[in-house]
């Protein structure tokens, strides 16, 4: 289980190891406070990707997205909880749909481990501009996503900004505004801010850089030591 394989080989850890058989391609520190470490497995197919994320506790979770982008599996490295893709969609999510026409819909199912069915519909759209952030070129895109509940209700409502990367093949976090059922807000920033490949300053780091003083203040309440 992906879960036992991580956990132990990073805790209290300097650097982060992937699992047995697996290549460590990237370090991304993130504004958010988190870092996220990039890897390969020769046992999955051509373009399959793995990311394991940290926050200024440890490791949080971890996702494998294929050649296409699609979420494949995203764990909850606490609590233990896997949400796997449906085979079966009425859109399945396409970079290559993306990157060819400028914008990609989806529509599809993730079943988690506790038997809970979610359905995601959404759109990603490319904006036309691009920045370049650390040495590596980023086209901005828009997104909106809608989780519904097996029954239809609303889960979550969510729209923002994201970057892609055609030469990582994949997504990076952006600025992004959820609302849920409940009607509470969340607002976020996990932009990237410097990438680190093999060799470099930071490769393999698991403590996070940038943010952490706001996630401090938050968690403080905004209170000031005398």
């Amino acid at each position: 289980m992906l879960l036992a394989v991580l956990l132990p080989g990073v805790a209290g850890a300097a650097g982060f190891t992937p699992p047995e058989g697996c290549r460590l391609t990237l370090t991304v520190q993130n504004r958010s406070c988190t870092v996220s470490q990039h890897f390969i497995c020769e046992a999955d197919p051509a373009g399959d990707q793995h990311v394991t994320h940290f926050d200024s506790d440890g490791p949080s979770f971890h996702s494998h997205i294929d050649a296409e982008t699609r979420w494949l599996e995203l764990t909850d490295l606490r609590s233990g909880l896997r949400d796997v893709l449906a085979p079966d969609a009425a859109d399945h999510a396409s970079f290559s749909t993306l990157q060819r026409e400028g914008r990609d819909d989806f529509d599809f199912w993730t079943v988690s481990s506790d038997g809970e069915r979610l359905r995601h519909i959404g759109r990603d759209v490319l904006t036309g501009e691009a920045v370049e952030i650390d040495g590596q070129t980023l086209e901005l895109t828009s997104f909106d996503l809608r989780t519904f509940s097996s029954e239809g209700e609303l889960l979550i409502a969510a729209s923002g900004q994201q970057f892609v990367s055609r030469a990582h093949g994949r997504f990076y976090g952006g600025i992004e505004r959820s609302e849920d059922w409940t009607g509470t807000v969340t607002e976020s920033n996990d932009s990237p801010i410097s990438f680190a490949g093999p060799g470099d300053p930071g490769f393999g780091a698991t403590t996070p850089l940038f943010g952490c003083e706001m996630q401090m203040v938050r968690a403080g309440g905004g209170d000031s030591a005398s």
